[in-house]
């Protein structure tokens, strides 16, 4: 005796396939949400407390880097400059503009601004700024073209495949260490070049989770 209908057979192979599609689609889904902006927050601008423009700071007036980053080449993090070294020339320009007025004021009371990171990592990803800069790599090329903001965003998705792209291949992102700060900078043939000073600077392949994750 029968128990099934026919049909069963063609429900359960439907049911099969849909169930493969579905899950298909589903880590498709997944996979283009995690690169999407909304979740790397790539290319997006954060509301800050006061809209600092670095493009006006650095290639309008000149600023250099380490002015305010002045920790970069010497900790594991590049330092977020006290009020006081805003103060520096904002006692004297634009000491009157209501857009700065939370900058006076934490300089008057002693409390740090609250500004919100763009470059924010996890707890369980290890970086140092100083040995990234003592082996060449320049700003931009994690924090793209900064001096071309008006208002700060995340360049990159800082991803670990992204981090991967230059732990795996060095030479192709190194550059002379007189050049760290210059933006603009580009080589004429990176891959000599990059061979050269991967010799030079003892670069290696660094793909081993304890690198970044102890």
């Amino acid at each position: 005796m029968q128990i099934f209908h026919r049909s069963t057979n063609t429900i359960s192979r439907v049911s099969i396939f849909g169930g493969v599609f579905i899950l298909a689609a589903g880590l498709f889904l997944t996979l283009v949400f995690a690169r999407s902006s909304y979740s790397t927050r790539k290319g997006l601008v954060l509301e800050q407390p006061v809209p600092f423009s670095h493009d006006h700071h650095t290639a309008a007036l000149g600023i250099s880097c380490l002015y305010c980053h002045s920790t970069v080449e010497k900790s594991s993090f590049a330092g977020i400059p006290a009020t006081s070294t805003c103060m520096n020339c904002h006692s004297h320009i634009w000491n009157e503009s209501p857009m700065l007025e939370p900058v006076r004021d934490s300089f008057a009371s002693g409390r740090p601004i609250e500004w919100t990171r763009v470059y924010d990592l996890p707890d369980y990803v290890y970086f140092d700024h100083s040995i990234h800069v003592a082996k060449g790599f320049g700003c931009v090329t994690c924090h793209g073209r900064v001096d071309q903001m008006p208002l700060l965003y995340r360049a990159e998705t800082l991803q670990m495949e992204w981090c991967l792209t230059c732990h795996r291949d060095p030479e192709r992102f190194v550059r002379p260490k007189d050049e760290i700060y210059n933006l603009e900078w580009k080589a004429r043939d990176q891959a000599a070049l990059g061979a050269q000073l991967a010799a030079e600077y003892d670069l290696r392949s660094l793909i081993s989770c304890s690198t970044c994750h102890r």
